[in-house]
């Protein structure tokens, strides 16, 4: 074999070499992006904000004298928000709100689109006949089946005044009474209030936002974090 063949044979061989060092880099990193290592709760101090939720006309759950009030921002189009609501919410308020323990309010961070926002005023609507936290659990329930059918739970154009109107006559509310409310956009400010708030007392607006004492957790973690951050909470 000539000194031209084996130049050709070595340049042959180191390339094959690095080609499979480049592949094989690139199988890690795209493992590494399929595979991130588990997130912690992204958790801030209220102190760190000019300002913190307040209750005003809020549809407090539980027991209004608990020695916690947790606050939720949310977005019932918000698929993490339906996350939340199935996966932590719910054993929240089995576990803490109805012991007495904590009560509960929620506010609407209505960003997502108009269905958010026609959403929040129908939920508001609700609370006229006292079906406030009932209808609130309907619409999720709704987004949440949307969410498995279609893949998709904003904007499909499934939150819709006929939609609001089934939620209210399986609730057995007065419907015309609901429809009347609806229809007349009676709770527009309000809605809109509660936007207004977020922004003044979240830093970076994301959905959901869960204030517990003087802790911000961002994200539809898993119950055990914010069970957690309830417990410290309740110690001080």
């Amino acid at each position: 074999m000539d000194d031209t063949s084996k130049k050709y044979d070595n340049f042959l061989a180191a390339s094959i070499l690095i080609a499979a060092i480049l592949i094989s880099g690139s199988i890690i990193y795209a493992v590494g992006i399929k595979n991130p290592k588990t997130q912690t709760a992204d958790t801030k101090k209220t102190a760190e904000l000019s300002a913190k939720p307040q209750i005003d006309d809020d549809v407090i759950l539980g027991d209004s004298k608990a020695p916690l009030t947790v606050f939720i921002f949310s977005d019932y189009q918000c698929p993490f928000c339906g996350k939340f609501y199935q996966e932590a919410e719910r054993q929240i308020r089995e576990n803490y709100v109805k012991t007495g323990k904590i009560n509960m309010v929620y506010k609407d961070l209505a960003f997502l689109g108009q269905e958010s926002t026609d959403a929040s005023e129908a939920a508001d609507c609700a609370k006229d006949q006292g079906k406030y936290w009932d209808y609130h659990d309907a619409i999720f329930e709704t987004e949440i089946k949307e969410l498995k059918k279609s893949g998709n739970s904003e904007n499909t154009g499934n939150l819709n005044r006929e939609t609001f109107k089934k939620i209210a006559t399986d609730l057995k509310m007065n419907v015309d009474d609901f429809l009347s409310c609806y229809d007349s956009k009676k709770y527009a400010s309000e809605v809109e209030k509660d936007t207004n708030e977020a922004k003044t007392v979240i830093a970076q607006i994301s959905t959901p936002t869960i204030f517990i004492g003087d802790k911000i957790i961002q994200g539809a973690y898993p119950y055990a974090t914010f069970s957690q951050a309830i417990d410290e909470a309740l110690k001080k």
